[in-house]
């Protein structure tokens, strides 16, 4: 049988960084995974590069049952500290926009970093390898029996006094995601909020998107929000028209906290004040409606707008200065307050990251440790969910370091002890 003192199920973001962390501390760390490749997710992330952390990491930026329980994981492993990290390796980054770091040559240089840590400490790695069944076995009072998990896995069956699991959710599964995370905090006895697509497309009815699917590929600037009253999100990011509904960085934003079933509210030109121009417009151009508005929004949203007006009852497709008030006001409120309702998402096999997950009530914000004694969850697999721009990347270094100090303060405190 092998021993170690921790298996870490995961060869991803927060497995690689937990295992090279606990085993710089002194522990005998194994890391596995069924895959045969390493953080297949830090390959293809930010277009090759790994958008790898957030400048402006708060706790603010996270959602979750209890959007709090990130705070502490937050606060003991910041973007400053991976940061140091990355330039202890010599990795050039730059900043994109609104405090997201990106390699400067290739996410490998992340995968590469985690794998020089894992190496520092000692950590052996597993893959591809299945895991077919876990079993725990509870200390035996008045003998020196500690507790310990057995593990069977196609290389073996393994021992070991913690398991961590840093498996993922359910998000991209043609690089491997699987629901093994849920169904081991399932048979343990832990609580599981339901999963769902998260920093994903939208999609909509395909008879009512048919005037807007000619836009697919156009992006514009945008101010987006769902919800009402205290409930309500509002985000400025850019959106992206597809054939089948929305995208862009302000539609996945926004889709972490949509509803199935509730609207979003669009203003295509946030910037602007439409009713004012379109009004100057009126007493000055005589040009076509579109062009006008065409200084406000792209010209093929501009003609795409005006082209609706029939359906709406009025007639947009007019010059400026021939233009009823009403049908002015119409086509400005319109514009600045798009309502519309999506059918639904486009799942998990474009969805960037999983929402919901292993229930935060039943894990330690300090340790990441559950009810469960001597078992583990960090990353994406617990129901902590992270804005778009290298949030999500955060909390899998910070709940990898809060896992590993806690790992090191029980385990090597046992060992002295014995």
């Amino acid at each position: 049988m092998h021993k170690f003192d921790v298996v870490i199920v995961g060869a991803g973001a927060a497995g690689l960084f937990c295992a090279g962390v606990a085993g710089q501390l002194g522990l005998k760390v194994l890391v596995i995974d069924h895959s045969d490749k390493v953080a297949e997710k830090i390959r293809i992330s930010g277009g090759g590069r790994c958008n790898f952390t957030n400048r402006d990491t708060t706790p603010a930026n996270f959602l979750g049952n209890n959007p709090n329980f990130c705070r502490s994981a937050l606060s003991r492993y910041t973007p400053r500290h991976f940061i140091e990290l990355l330039q202890s390796h010599n990795i050039p980054f730059h900043e994109k926009h609104k405090g997201q770091l990106f390699c400067d040559r290739s996410a490998e240089d992340i995968i590469t970093l985690l794998l020089a840590e894992c190496d520092a400490g000692q950590v052996t790695r597993w893959q591809p390898c299945g895991i077919r069944n876990i079993r725990f076995s509870a200390a035996s009072p008045g003998t020196t029996a500690a507790a310990s998990y057995e593990i069977d896995s196609d290389r073996g069956t393994l021992q070991s006094a913690a398991l961590v699991v840093a498996s993922g959710g359910l998000s991209i599964p043609k690089i491997g995601a699987t629901d093994f995370g849920y169904r081991v905090a399932r048979q343990f006895g832990l609580r599981v909020v339901a999963p769902r697509p998260a920093l994903v497309p939208l999609t909509f009815d395909g008879t009512a998107w048919a005037p807007y699917a000619q836009l697919a590929g156009l992006s514009l600037p945008v101010r987006i929000e769902t919800g009402s009253k205290k409930e309500k999100v509002v985000f400025l990011e850019d959106l992206l028209f597809t054939h089948r509904g929305l995208s862009g960085p302000a539609v996945l934003q926004i889709s972490s906290y949509w509803q199935a079933g509730t609207p979003i509210r669009l203003n295509l030109a946030p910037d602007a004040d439409v009713r004012q121009s379109l009004n100057h417009a009126k007493a000055s151009s005589r040009k076509l409606l579109a062009n006008e508005l065409a200084s406000l929004v792209p010209s093929r949203l501009a003609d795409a707008w005006v082209a609706q007006g029939a359906a709406l009852g009025h007639n947009w497709q007019r010059p400026a200065n021939e233009t009823g008030d009403k049908a002015l006001a119409a086509l400005a409120q319109h514009l600045a307050h798009w309502e519309l309702t999506p059918t639904g998402t486009e799942g998990y096999k474009k969805a960037e990251v999983t929402a919901g997950g292993v229930d935060t009530r039943d894990l330690s914000s300090q340790t990441m440790e559950s009810k469960q004694p001597g078992l583990y969850f960090i990353g994406e697999v617990v129901d902590v969910t992270g804005w778009l721009g290298g949030y999500n990347f955060q909390w899998a270094w910070a709940s990898g370091f809060a896992c590993a100090q806690g790992l090191a303060a029980a385990l090597l405190a046992k060992r002295t002890a014995a």
